[in-house]
């Protein structure tokens, strides 16, 4: 890989782009020579590290829940998690809502999370009014135009009629 960049003289005024592409080429280089310092430092700090602490970097694949792999039933409704559920049940951090599960087999009690009925129709109820809200408003405004169109066009055409 090469970083040269042609030098152009600055006096030259046959072409206007001389200033700026040096500039533009001055810029590439930077952000290449950028890039290869970063990969660089990256080398040396994973070269840095030690065998124990690479172990320990790598994260260990928690074990499938039972509920995806056997029946169960739900113990627990969906309900809201509290702020320090959320913080400690793994299940209460993508939705927010949970619901306690007793898998059949296994005879565990998990955490499952879940999507909450009352949570959905909110939403979806403040989308509708959103929704329709914008509509009147996109309404009123397609309105105001048009008058204002035909507010123009009548001008123009009484300007005809005048100047005949």
């Amino acid at each position: 890989m090469s970083l040269n960049c042609e030098s152009q003289d600055p006096q030259d005024k046959t072409s206007g782009y001389s200033n700026r592409l040096s500039l533009s080429c001055s810029n590439s280089a930077w952000s290449r020579l950028t890039l290869i310092s970063l990969f660089m430092l990256n080398i040396q700090f994973s070269e840095s590290l030690t065998p124990h602490e690479v172990k320990d970097s790598v994260r260990t694949v928690p074990a499938t829940p039972c509920w995806q792999v056997e029946q169960f039933m739900v113990a627990e409704e969906c309900k809201k998690c509290t702020r320090f559920e959320v913080k400690t049940h793994e299940a209460c951090s993508s939705t927010g809502f949970v619901e306690k599960i007793n898998c059949s087999e296994s005879q565990k009690e998990e955490y499952k999370s879940c999507r909450s009925t009352g949570m959905e129709e909110t939403l979806f109820w403040r989308f509708e009014g959103t929704m329709i809200f914008l509509s009147v408003i996109f309404a009123v405004l397609v309105i105001l135009r048009q008058r204002a169109l035909d507010r123009l066009a009548s001008e123009k055409v009484r300007k005809q009629i005048e100047s005949i």
